[in-house]
């Protein structure tokens, strides 16, 4: 396999005829996680895009490995969303390379900023959030009425190398206390392939810019389980509450939006069944953990010990709890932990 780099890309792209052979040409690493090379590419001649290779090996520090073929899944993906989806929602792929296991797509407007980086600085917006919450759900309940035609992707190989084992069974490892609460859920979400999860639905892969926004990264994306979408969507805008304490009633706030717009766009269909409800309550408790303790812990919180110290007792608690209800009641309990708890001052470097 070619890998690719910040530094070979351009070679690449012209040995492949994929650019001019003349021109200058822009090459620009994108920080679009820890799992792949991701770079914009900006020909002189040529529209700008991005270029994507699978990494077998992700950069965190736990080891962490993934089989290369997951791009082909995130194509596949994202052809089929192109044509569901308002423009610009998704970037459209353009070309394939299977034997170097890379995808360039369509680039995202350059003037975007990664939702994350916002909510960290504070920046709420409730609209933005609904909207999101629309998003999601409109990717599963349109995925759930035509399931048996995407039954191809029912394949969750990927989602046990990128989720559930680095994530989840780490943690029975660690936390010997919710292995049972663990187990269950990890057999549950399995033995259910009701529509096209993300998988990776997180602030860090949704691009706001002038036109709206974009999301971004589906590699991980397969038929399954929607409760694991809304764990894991949930978690990480609870974990930026957590963050801003004791601030954080707009961040709160944000959580009960993104959950508003989901329910909304879901209602009347299977995806309000009270089981999926307490599965994404199960999930929401069980990436709070995960974020902590897991294969690939929050960057923001890593060196905050009294932080992630609330976080990993609380979501331990959560696991116990039976029986389970909702997202909805996993934003209340962790809102009303708040208000219990005072943090030290963070340092100022």
């Amino acid at each position: 396999m070619w890998e690719i780099t910040a530094d070979t890309a351009a070679d690449y792209l012209r040995r492949m005829q994929r650019i001019p052979a003349e021109g200058a040409v822009a090459i620009l690493p994108l920080a679009w996680g820890v799992s792949n090379c991701v770079l914009r590419v900006e020909p002189e001649l040529a529209p700008p895009f991005v270029l994507k290779q699978s990494r077998s090996r992700l950069r965190t520090v736990d080891p962490w490995f993934s089989r290369l073929d997951r791009i082909f899944r995130e194509a596949e993906v994202l052809r089929w969303l192109s044509a569901r989806l308002p423009p610009g929602v998704v970037p459209q792929p353009l070309f394939e390379d299977r034997e170097n296991f890379v995808l360039a797509m369509e680039a995202i407007r350059p003037d975007h900023v990664v939702w994350k980086q916002l909510l960290l600085e504070g920046q709420v917006d409730l609209e933005l959030a609904r909207q999101l919450g629309d998003l999601l759900g409109t990717i599963h309940a349109e995925s759930a009425a035509i399931r048996d035609e995407l039954a191809g992707w029912r394949d969750r190989e990927v989602f046990e190398e990128l989720r559930i084992e680095p994530f989840y069974r780490r943690l029975i490892t660690r936390h010997p206390e919710v292995a049972p609460a663990l187990e269950r859920l990890i057999a549950e979400t399995f033995d259910c392939a009701i529509c096209l999860v993300h998988a990776d639905f997180s602030p860090k892969n949704i691009l706001i810019h002038p036109d709206g926004f974009s999301l971004v990264d589906f590699e991980t994306a397969h038929l399954g389980d929607p409760a694991f979408d809304l764990g894991f969507f949930l978690s990480h805008l609870l974990l930026k509450a957590v963050y801003h304490h004791p601030d954080s009633g707009p961040l709160l706030n944000v959580a009960r939006a993104a959950l508003e717009g989901w329910r909304q766009r879901v209602r009347g269909t299977e995806l309000t069944a009270p089981e999926l409800s307490a599965r994404g309550a199960a999930h929401t408790a069980a990436c709070l953990l995960a974020r902590i303790d897991g294969a690939s812990p929050v960057d923001y919180l890593v060196n905050d010990e009294p932080r992630k110290e609330f976080v990993r007792q609380h979501a331990i608690s959560r696991l116990r709890v039976e029986p389970r209800e909702s997202p909805e009641r996993e934003t209340e309990e962790l809102a009303g932990a708040l208000t219990r708890v005072e943090f030290p001052p963070r340092s100022a470097g």
